[in-house]
């Protein structure tokens, strides 16, 4: 048929951005065959180590006072900041083309404040390179009792639908929420000035029309959701990380400012605005669609304003003769495959959760980022970044348009979004034909069980930390007061319960659930397939078909999971959590005198005062440690060529991390500082000058070395470390896998899933080499998309019970950890974090590697 291609201590209000009106032509059919430009598509944040520290998120460091963002939901509007102005910053890469420097937004938004009190602006958060994010609100003023009124009517539609849906009244009343998401890939710049544009627009018209628009409506715009790429001219933000692929892990500080904006406003409608697909691709998607949705309400209305915003952008008169534009393009119409909404990882995937039931990627037409940035003329980069300015105004045109004239429907449907949820209905199929061309390709539903049950059983602080998490994104979760039994398991009291008979029920369940392996559904999918808090975090969930009988507690914050045991004595911390890591990093940090045995680091009795910090900070638990012993541990010194989010996630576990490259070791590295090496991108042992290659030579025989994926398989073989030979799997394959670990240093103790993109596995094992873990024998895909590539290999069936993570000591002495699986992707699998970090310590231990001074 076709294809697509509070934890925060911030209380976002509500307040963004809004936009103006036009007429709109018939659509134009997309040329035969449209250019279509997937670049930007999959990828799994590959930066080129060299990002700098971890930036402070908006979260405090201990002992500090988060920063207070964001204002009362009950002021009135406009609510105008006068915004701090930026230093200039002559090498913003938007100059080049044209465009707003980052620099130059504060001043425009005071300006347009002064000139209208129909815009308010206000600082949200900071990025992760330390930048004001501005949320703009567009609106007809208000009182604060208005304000309030609004307040209390979005509250109802989510905690009181039913009522909400019979009260005539709430539809006149209610202004519907817009939600307009610019710039969120920092070198696809245009969403910004289109945005820039509209506010000033709708700040500044007479129009009888917008007066009424903005009487009825609020528009939110997140001016520039990645001031760090924009002004650098990178797809990322300073951490290295591509933001839209972050929204149901929310590691980055901007992912979180944006999250709290979408639960604070509650949008009906939103569109994400991207670079760069000629002609202009508008959603909604192919399949696999999104089995959490509740899509007959989704479909319609997305459909809707996609045809809307097809016809405003071809309207504008941009031909490909003429302009070198394509006719717009919607991937649900006319594709078949590979840009699906089935991964609630992007932003337009992640709003409906919060009730927008209309929610688009629009892709503008015309490249001026990567080379094209360098080896255009800048009059031609000008030129089409122009062009696109005019589709991304055309595109949030239509969208108010589009709310304004479906008002009363799309709250209605909102309404019943939540409505269905608190009532526990079961996921409906989608009548076929509800929209032209859906077809029983496009029918994905999903199974919900009455309730999850989260338990400490495996790791109270995992538990605590996904309670955390859920709460933060607006989930409801409950503590059970007293012990209690359901589905034939009794449980402890103090155990969490996660009631899906709650309004946002999809975003609970598209969290928790195990996932479904799709590999039959499709060929392509656009990102991943698999993901799983329950499987992946190191919590202990069950899904249990009926509700416990029992009284229970509304759950605002985890209960705490630190403890110190009162008996005299050394003290142990047993691995199995990523605070653990955390922990005991921060004890080797103070230079405490540390053993390290079997995945237990024992704390002399001495360091008692120390361990009670940590454990109080982290939320860990130590336990009397008796007479074990094992071998001592200090600080690691790692160098690291990986992925960005390989860095951010060894940083974040409190490893000293200096990122290295090809580039350079052969400039001239010292080794001296350095316990373990870690590969995984940006090395090639072959590509080693003499110099270089002697001294990392010289390095191994007392340092350990963990590689990671293609790169690190080719770096063992090269460097002659492990005996074994890499097996990879089909390149796009990815999700939950099952496993079998053993009883060695990093295998014991694992969980029983993991995590592949691009999965590898080893064969013909030399006699120095140990299985930790393999995929499991009777089929490994829990959930996720691992097919066999042309040729018939490297499909899932071929990695039944081989080995997945491997350890050993090479002949020269060294200590190295193989992985085939993805222990760190995106930040995401936080219950496989452990592994790494018994990788890095055994590796350090065993070598003798490990220095006695921080």
């Amino acid at each position: 048929m076709r294809l697509p291609t509070a934890l925060l201590g911030v209380a976002v209000s509500a307040a963004l951005l809004v936009v103006p009106q036009y007429a709109v032509a018939d659509p134009v059919a997309p040329p035969a065959s449209p250019t279509r430009d997937f670049g930007n598509g999959p990828e799994r944040n590959e930066v080129a180590a060299g990002i700098s520290e971890q930036a402070q998120t908006l979260r405090a460091a201990p002992g500090e006072q988060a920063a207070a963002y964001g204002h009362s939901r009950d002021r009135g509007y406009p609510r105008q900041t006068k915004l701090p102005v930026p230093a200039e910053n002559p090498a913003d890469a938007a100059v080049k083309l044209g465009l707003m420097p980052y620099h130059g937004i504060a001043p425009k938004l005071n300006e347009l404040q002064k000139r209208s009190e129909r815009v308010s602006a206000e600082i949200i958060g900071r990025s992760a390179g330390g930048h004001d994010l501005y949320l703009v609100t567009v609106t007809a003023p208000e009182s604060d009792h208005e304000a309030h009124e609004q307040a209390r009517m979005r509250e109802r539609i989510e905690n009181d639908p039913v009522g909400a849906a019979r009260d005539r009244n709430l539809a006149r009343r209610y202004k519907a929420p817009v939600f307009i998401n610019d710039n969120i890939h920092g070198n696809e710049w245009e969403g910004t000035d289109g945005a820039l544009r509209v506010i000033e627009e709708l700040a500044t018209s007479k129009d009888p029309k917008v007066a009424d628009l903005l009487a009825r409506t609020r528009l939110y715009f997140n001016v520039t959701a990645n001031p760090d790429g924009r002004a650098g001219n990178t797809r990322q933000n300073g951490n290295g990380f591509d933001m839209n692929r972050d929204f149901i892990t929310a590691s980055q500080p901007e992912v979180r400012a944006m999250r709290q904006v979408m639960i604070d406003t509650q949008p009906v409608t939103m569109i994400d605005l991207h670079g760069y697909v000629n002609g202009t691709l508008i959603e909604p998607t192919t399949p696999p669609h999104g089995a959490n949705y509740e899509y007959d309400l989704f479909i319609q209305n997305t459909y809707a304003n996609g045809l809307g915003m097809e016809a405003a952008v071809n309207a504008l008169g941009y031909t490909f003769e003429k302009d070198g534009v394509h006719p717009a393009q919607i991937p649900f119409r006319d594709d078949a495959e590979g840009w699906d909404d089935w991964p609630p990882i992007f932003t337009p995937q992640y709003a409906p959760f919060h009730g927008a039931v209309a929610s688009h990627t629009v892709e503008i037409p015309l490249r001026v980022n990567n080379a094209d940035y360098s080896g255009l003329p800048v009059e031609e980069l000008r030129r089409r970044s122009a062009i696109n300015t005019d589709v991304v105004a055309a595109a949030i045109r239509a969208t108010y348009s589009f709310v304004r004239a479906r008002h009363d429907k799309l709250i209605a449907d909102q309404i019943e979004v939540f409505r269905r949820g608190s009532a526990g209905e079961p996921s409906r199929p989608v009548p076929l034909g509800i929209v032209p061309g859906f077809g029983p390709e496009d029918v994905y539903n999903t199974t919900y069980p009455r309730a999850y049950v989260i338990t400490g059983e495996r790791s109270a602080t995992a538990a605590a930390r996904l309670v955390d998490h859920l709460i933060a994104n607006d989930v409801r979760v409950d503590r059970a007061r007293k012990p209690f039994r359901v589905s034939g398991k009794t449980y402890p009291a103090g155990s969490y319960i996660v009631d899906m008979h709650q309004p946002k029920r999809g975003l609970a369940n598209v969290m928790l659930e195990p996932g479904a392996d799709i590999s039959d559904k499709v060929d392509a999918m656009y990102d991943i397939s698999g993901w799983s808090h329950s499987l992946l975090w190191g919590a202990t969930v069950d899904s249990v078909t009926s509700a416990p009988n029992m009284t229970v507690e509304l759950v605002g914050v985890a209960a705490p999971t630190g403890s110190v045991p009162r008996t005299r004595g050394p003290l142990a911390l047993k691995v199995t959590d990523g605070k653990e890591v955390q922990a005991l990093n921060d004890l080797l940090r103070q230079g405490v005198e540390v053993t390290w045995a079997d995945g237990t680091a024992i704390v002399p009795a001495s360091a008692r005062r120390a361990a009670e910090t940590v454990s109080d900070r982290y939320g860990v638990a130590f336990a009397p440690a008796g007479q074990a012993t094992g071998v001592p541990l200090a600080q690691v010194r790692m160098a690291a060529a990986a992925s960005a989010d390989e860095l951010f996630t060894l940083r974040e576990l409190g490893f000293a991390v200096t990122p290295v490259s090809t580039a350079t070791l052969n400039a001239g590295f010292d080794w001296s500082a350095t316990d373990v090496l870690f590969v995984s991108s940006g090395l090639s042992y072959t590509a080693l000058n003499p110099a270089a290659r002697a001294a990392l030579d010289a390095f191994l025989p007392t340092g350990g070395v963990i590689t990671r994926g293609g790169t690190g398989a080719a770096f063992n073989a090269a460097a002659g470390l492990l005996t074994v030979t890499a097996v990879a799997g089909r390149d796009d394959a990815n999700g939950v896998v099952r496993v079998t670990s053993t009883d060695g240093p990093v295998g014991s103790g694992s969980p029983d899933h993991s995590f592949v993109y691009s999965p590898r596995w080893f064969t013909g094992l030399g006699t120095e080499v140990k299985v930790e873990q393999s995929y499991a024998a009777d089929g490994p895909l829990v959930a996720g998309h691992w097919r066999p590539d042309e040729r018939g290999m490297g499909g899932q069936d071929a990695a039944r019970g081989q080995a997945a993570v491997v350890s050993g000591r090479d002949e020269r002495g060294a200590a190295v950890v193989l992985f085939g699986t993805e222990p760190m992707f995106r930040n995401h699998p936080k219950g496989l974090f452990p592994q790494v970090a018994k990788a890095v310590y055994w590796s350090a231990a065993a070598t003798g590697a490990t220095v006695t001074t921080p």
